[in-house]
C-alpha cells in the first residue's frame, strides 16, 4: 500500500520530472490580501502572477498547498464529519503553468500520472469539460473537449455547466472553464445497474471528483464581466485526501493513514470505538479533522483568538469540543486525560 508520504511525494516527482519547479506550501492564513482571510486553493500564492502584476521566478511550478475552507463562498465546515470526504483543512496537489502550456499538456499529463503512475484502472476514470454560458458569452470548450478524446472514450466525456466547470476563487479574480476528473469505486454490480457518467456530480461518496484542470484565461472585474488575463495559465487541484482513499483502497478519507493515528488515539481517550455507532463515527471524524486543521493553523502563526482569522479558528476548536462532549462522554475506565 502506498503511504500517504509516498502518494504526495511521487506526485511532487512526477511533474518535477516535467520541468515544474517545486514550491513550498503558503501559509494557510492570509495576511497580504484583503480579499481572503485564508488559502482556500493552491492558486492563491499565485494570485499576482495570474493577474500580470509580478513576474514568476519559473514558468512551470508545482506543490502540496495545505488549504482551508470554512468561511465565503468555498465552506465545507457543515459537511464535515457527515460524510467521508469533505475537511475543514485539506492537502491540494497542484502544478500550474505561467503562460507556458496550456491544456493538451495539463490533460495529457494528469492522465500520465494517474494511469500509469499511480496505476489507476482507466475505465473508472471520468471527464467533464466545460458546456460554456450565455451568461458570461463564453463557447463549449472544445480544446479540452478534443484533448480528452485522446485518452477516454466520448461516454466517458461529459459536459458540465458553469457552477461544476468555470472555477473562480471569489467574485472577483482570476478564473476559467475547467475539467474535472471523476473516479467510480462502487462495485462492478453497482456499475452494471447504473454506469458512472449517471453518477458524476450527484454528490455519491463513491464517485467522487479527484482532480480539477482549471484553464486560467480571464479576470472576473466587480461589475461581473470577464476580460482576458494577459497570459493563459494552468492552474490544478487534486484533493490529496480523496487520492489516499482511492490508492489505498478505503471507503473514505478518515479510514487512510491520514486520519487513522488521531482515530485510534480517540478511541483511547475516549473509551469509545470509532464504529460503535454512526454518531460516534461522525464525532471522531469531525474530531479528528478539526484538530487537523487547528494544528496546522497554529503551526502557520494563527492562535484561535476572539477577532477576525483567529475567531474562526476558535470556532473550529469549539465545534470539536461540542461534538466530543455530545458524543464521546467519558467511559469508566477510560483514560482521564
Amino acid at each position: 500500500m502506498n503511504t500517504a508520504k509516498e502518494i504526495r511525494q511521487k506526485f511532487l516527482d512526477f511533474f518535477e520530472s516535467k520541468g515544474h519547479t517545486v514550491v513550498p506550501s503558503a501559509p494557510m492564513v492570509v495576511k497580504n490580501d484583503p480579499t481572503l482571510m485564508f488559502t482556500n486553493a493552491g492558486m492563491n500564492q499565485f494570485k499576482d502572477i495570474f493577474l500580470g502584476n509580478t513576474t514568476p521566478k519559473s514558468k512551470r511550478a508545482t506543490d502540496s498547498q495545505k488549504c482551508l475552507r470554512v468561511s465565503g463562498k468555498h465552506n465545507d465546515l457543515e459537511a464535515v464529519g457527515h460524510d467521508g470526504r469533505h475537511h475543514t483543512m485539506f492537502e491540494m496537489l497542484g502544478n500550474w503553468s505561467f503562460g507556458d502550456y496550456f491544456k493538451e499538456e495539463a490533460i495529457t499529463w494528469a492522465w500520465e500520472l494517474l494511469t500509469e503512475v499511480y496505476k489507476i484502472d482507466k475505465t473508472k476514470l471520468y471527464a467533464t469539460v466545460f458546456e460554456g454560458s450565455a451568461e458570461d458569452g463564453t463557447q463549449m470548450d472544445s480544446e479540452a473537449l478534443e484533448a480528452w478524446k485522446k485518452h477516454l472514450p466520448e461516454d466517458h466525456i461529459i459536459m458540465g455547466n458553469k457552477h461544476d466547470n468555470f472555477w473562480e476563487m471569489g467574485d472577483t479574480g482570476p478564473c476559467g472553464p475547467s475539467s474535472e476528473i471523476h473516479i467510480d469505486l462502487r462495485s462492478d454490480e453497482e456499475i452494471a445497474k447504473v454506469p458512472g457518467r449517471d453518477m458524476v456530480n450527484t454528490d455519491n461518496d463513491q464517485v467522487i471528483e479527484i482532480w480539477n484542470l482549471v484553464f486560467m484565461q480571464f479576470n472576473r472585474k466587480a461589475d461581473g464581466s470577464l476580460e482576458p488575463l494577459p497570459a493563459k495559465n494552468i492552474d490544478t487541484g487534486m484533493g490529496f485526501e480523496r487520492l489516499c482513499m482511492v490508492l489505498q483502497g478505503k471507503t473514505s478519507n478518515y479510514d487512510t493513514d491520514v486520519f487513522s493515528g488521531m482515530i485510534k488515539q480517540i478511541e483511547k481517550l475516549s473509551g469509545h470505538s470509532y464504529h460503535e455507532n454512526a454518531k460516534t463515527e461522525v464525532a471522531m471524524r469531525v474530531i479528528a479533522d478539526h484538530i487537523r486543521a487547528i494544528a496546522f493553523s497554529i503551526a502557520d502563526g494563527q492562535l484561535p483568538s476572539n477577532v477576525k482569522a483567529g475567531y474562526v479558528i476558535r470556532r473550529i476548536l469549539r465545534r470539536a469540543v461540542r461534538y466530543g462532549y455530545t458524543f464521546l462522554p467519558l467511559l469508566a475506565g477510560a483514560p482521564a486525560y
